[in-house]
């Protein structure tokens, strides 16, 4: 009776170890997913100056976390980034980014700025059509 009764209490054990587990592997996939779908890296001007020497097409994406435009853009961003292993996308926060802001002249959120190495290639302001901003992308290829 004892053996039976510490058996089962270790397969209940084993059956909880197991669940927690399979929970551990489902949060870690969610957040690998998460990160691998928004991969756009905050400007920093090291990396921006080698990837324009390096001659690379760079999306500039000016979003803030308020703006339902910008939030409207990211899927569309994400999308093309994706598609576009060869784009090196960064993103700047409107509200904390103002010396960039200024280098840049962006005047206002939900913009987005494409280069071809150091040549600024196209602007949009707001724009939420997914054609026009692949569009606004390709004009760096």
């Amino acid at each position: 009776m004892y053996s039976k009764i510490q058996t089962t209490l270790t397969l209940r054990a084993l059956h909880a170890l197991l669940g927690l587990a399979l929970c551990a592997v489902a949060a870690a996939t969610l957040l690998a997913f998460s990160v691998a779908g928004h991969a756009a890296q905050p400007l920093d001007d090291q990396s921006f100056k080698q990837a324009q020497a390096a001659g690379k097409t760079i999306l500039v994406d000016v979003t803030a976390s308020w703006c339902p435009t910008c939030r409207q853009q990211r899927p569309i961003v994400e999308q093309i980034e994706k598609e576009t292993p060869n784009l090196v996308v960064y993103e700047v926060d409107f509200d904390t980014a103002k010396d960039t802001l200024k280098r840049f002249r962006v005047q206002q959120q939900s913009t987005l700025i494409v280069f071809k190495g150091t040549k600024e290639v196209g602007r949009s302001i707001g724009d939420t059509d997914p054609a026009r901003i692949r569009a606004l992308v390709a004009q760096g290829f």
